[in-house]
């Protein structure tokens, strides 16, 4: 089989490059030391990815436990604790490159995350051969349920949306077959202790790494993270738990959550996952910035007049709106995608790409950021709208929504960061559902050229005499500059023209999913997109307060019509920082 070309991640690079991905990964075996590190074994013909061990900003390999996570006596933590073998101390062969195993153990398999998303990433990686030669997928749930059973639910959800280079069927039931079931209460210690005897049946006796993806509520997560870590983490491998958000409603809750975790996990085997940070576009908002010397230079107060995150939805609800009523829009989107994708835009270059170096610097913006005035915040709720014939409900309207619920669906923030690169520059934050468009995207616009020669020719309208940088993260992923060009003609008329990346046009080849690259980087050890714990007590920080003021006043949503631009509201706060959003305009 030939190996193909994938986005990889280390802890040194992005992935601005292609690298390769073997299906064949190892773990470094001496003496009677075990390495859970996966290596990558390049089949006969392909060059090496990496002939050098991975390593951790402390300069241990990726699993390691460092001293200051202040964990002891769990059994997650002593297995990723042994000693490991130095850099280049031990050649890789053959029987190595076979002799281990990825079991992965989706808890929560029968929700909709987990059929939807999880499920067809597994398989996406494993079509693009960037899994193991030997790895199995275990789904663990409540419900009752067959191997047989969980692969036809599986196979509903796969698609074969990469390319057809080889028979999709085929790689489907080649998939399918290391797909495995067991049915268990998500508290009990017995039924992990029977799924711990099923992965080592499977294992076949061979050296095993473990990951567990958590799709489950958060309320179940420390008793799952407890039952794993006493019966069913790796004797003899690493053990690695992705968990997915919400993190908690509030600082304290959010903390205590931590807390727990760190009970059972050290704080590098917790993969707190952000799919948004996934995102293609995300993860070359860096690439964008560092490595290209016309964007740095710029990228300051002294020449940015603001910055738009901008996410909106044009659905509701939808049934969902009980889960939904216990977090509302500020916790859903902007506590954790928005900001975070904020922290990357406005943080300090890093001492390097590794991932700790990278977080340090997220965390250093999200510290000083200043407290959020209820004054600088609009907050909304959609209602029913009749429009082109058909009915749209509110959110009121749906039956699983509380009697008289004041849950925000939509919001509006303007944020400030007091530092020297970003002092007085708003930035401002909108997310809503039911809105007139699905689309997620950052907009920076520019200052006004001073003494601008050509003003007279904008008229009164300045703002479209200023330049404007928007990356579109979805749909149709796009990079665009609007500039000024003058209309080709006789007379001296200006007009505004985008210098425009389209990624479908540039990229022919389809985007990975978000999931995947989250995956294959968890798989990996890959921390440089996953949220640190101190990361996420910065975020809960800035908006605990916010969000327990408007909760105790009972601060009433502005209605807004289903399908609309948002609350009129919003309008007015952003020109009260002298801005206008920038998914007004016909062009957009």
């Amino acid at each position: 089989m030939a190996t193909v070309l994938c986005p990889s991640s280390t802890s040194f690079a992005f992935r601005n490059e292609p690298q390769l991905c073997s299906s064949k990964f190892s773990a470094v075996i001496g003496g009677n030391t075990h390495s859970p590190l996966w290596l990558s074994c390049i089949r006969p013909g392909n060059p090496a990815r990496n002939h050098f061990q991975l390593k951790s900003l402390n300069g241990h390999p990726l699993n390691a436990v460092s001293s200051h996570d202040g964990l002891a006596g769990s059994s997650l933590a002593k297995e990723d604790s042994k000693p490991q073998p130095t850099e280049g101390s031990f050649p890789l062969s053959d029987s190595e490159c076979t002799g281990s195993n990825l079991s992965i153990t989706v808890v929560g398999a029968s929700g909709d995350l987990a059929r939807k998303k999880i499920f067809p990433a597994l398989f996406a990686l494993y079509y693009e051969d960037c899994l193991p030669e030997n790895f199995l997928v275990f789904g663990y749930a409540r419900t009752k349920m067959t191997d047989e059973e969980l692969r036809n639910m599986i196979s509903q959800t796969l698609t074969c949306r990469i390319d057809k280079r080889e028979n999709c069927e085929d790689k489907m039931d080649q998939f399918l077959k290391r797909c495995f079931y067991h049915s268990g209460m998500y508290n009990s210690e017995d039924n992990f202790s029977d799924l711990d005897c099923k992965l080592k049946e499977k294992e076949g006796g061979k050296l095993s790494n473990r990951l567990f993806y958590l799709s489950i509520p958060p309320n179940i997560f420390v008793d799952v993270v407890r039952c794993a870590s006493l019966k069913a983490s790796s004797k003899n491998g690493w053990t690695r738990v992705i968990v997915e958000k919400p993190f908690g409603r509030d600082s304290e809750s959010s903390s205590e959550l931590t807390r727990c975790l760190k009970q059972y996990l050290t704080e590098d085997q917790i993969f707190r996952i952000d799919h948004y940070l996934g995102k293609e576009l995300v993860e070359n908002l860096s690439v964008l910035r560092f490595s290209n010397l016309v964007f740095e230079p710029l990228w300051s107060r002294n020449y940015i007049r603001n910055v738009q995150l901008i996410f909106s939805e044009d659905f509701g609800t939808e049934g969902r709106g009980g889960y939904f009523d216990n977090y509302g829009i500020i916790r859903d989107i902007m506590q954790n995608h928005l900001v975070q994708i904020l922290a990357l835009f406005a943080m300090e270059p890093p001492v390097s790409l590794d991932a700790e170096d990278i977080r340090n610097e997220k965390v250093k913006v999200l510290r000083s950021m200043r407290p959020i005035q209820l004054e600088n915040v609009v907050i909304g709720q959609y209602k029913g709208h009749n429009k082109g014939g058909k009915s749209f409900p509110g959110y009121a309207n749906d039956p699983t929504v509380p009697k008289g619920s004041l849950t925000p669906t939509f919001a509006a923030a303007a944020l400030f960061i007091d530092n020297a690169r970003w002092d007085g520059v708003p930035f401002l934050m909108k997310a809503g559902k039911a809105l007139h468009t699905k689309r997620a995207e950052i907009r920076v616009q520019f200052r006004h050229v001073p003494g601008n020669l050509f003003k007279r020719n904008f008229g009164t309208d300045l703002d479209k005499a200023t330049n404007e940088l928007v990356l579109r993260v979805q749909p149709d992923e796009a990079i665009y500059l609007k500039i000024n060009n003058k209309v080709p003609g006789l007379g001296m008329r200006l007009d505004r023209s985008d210098l425009n990346l389209l990624y479908k046009a540039r990229y022919p080849r389809e985007i990975p999913d978000a999931y995947e690259r989250l995956l294959l980087d968890a798989i990996e050890g890959e921390r440089r997109l996953f949220i640190r714990s101190d990361e996420l007590d910065a975020a809960w920080a800035l908006f605990t307060p916010l969000l327990k003021e408007i909760e105790n006043k009972k601060v009433a949503p502005e209605l807004y019509p289903y399908g609309s631009r948002g609350p009129v509201g919003a309008h007015y706060l952003a020109a009260r920082h002298n801005v206008r959003w920038g998914d007004l305009g016909n062009e957009d």
